[in-house]
């Protein structure tokens, strides 16, 4: 049971740390490309689709599944191999909190700028270089929970 958490706790992390890099470095790029009003259109799309039920599963599984091998009891565990998981761990809970407290409320007033009839360019100037920033931050934090997780994986071979 324990080698089943933390192989979806490693799967998990790194469907979502890939969804992240992906974003970053491709889909972010391209969108930067378009007109004010057509960027602002684009991450309105975008935000309205990803929250679907797939993504929420990876997206809760990176809490969920490190949690769950992190506190089930495994039989020649090293205390370092328990160390990576908590250390990855915190770093998925870190990926989630600046999730929380800064992309999805940047999210949000984009969304609300569609009611207001605000300008797209004073949109995409409150939107886009806080929103990269947080996902810069984000993309590295989950990146960092993926190796510490497959460094403890592997280590249990």
């Amino acid at each position: 049971m324990a080698a089943l958490l933390l192989a979806l706790a490693v799967v998990s992390t790194g469907l979502y740390a890939g969804f992240m890099l992906i974003f970053r470095t491709g889909v972010m790029p391209a969108l930067a490309r378009l007109g004010d009003a057509e960027f602002v259109d684009a991450m309105r799309r975008v935000n309205e689709y990803v929250p679907r039920p797939v993504f929420l599963v990876v997206f809760l599984g990176v809490l969920v599944f490190p949690a769950a091998a992190l506190f089930v009891p495994v039989d020649g565990r090293t205390d370092t191999q328990k160390w990576l998981v908590g250390a990855g761990l915190a770093c998925a809970v870190a990926n989630h909190l600046v999730t929380v407290g800064g992309n999805v409320p940047l999210n949000n007033a984009l969304a609300a700028s569609e009611r207001t009839g605000e300008p797209a360019a004073a949109v995409r100037a409150a939107f886009e270089k806080r929103w990269n920033g947080f996902h810069a931050v984000r993309t590295l934090l989950i990146l960092a929970s993926f190796g510490l997780l497959t460094a403890s994986a592997v280590g249990t071979g």
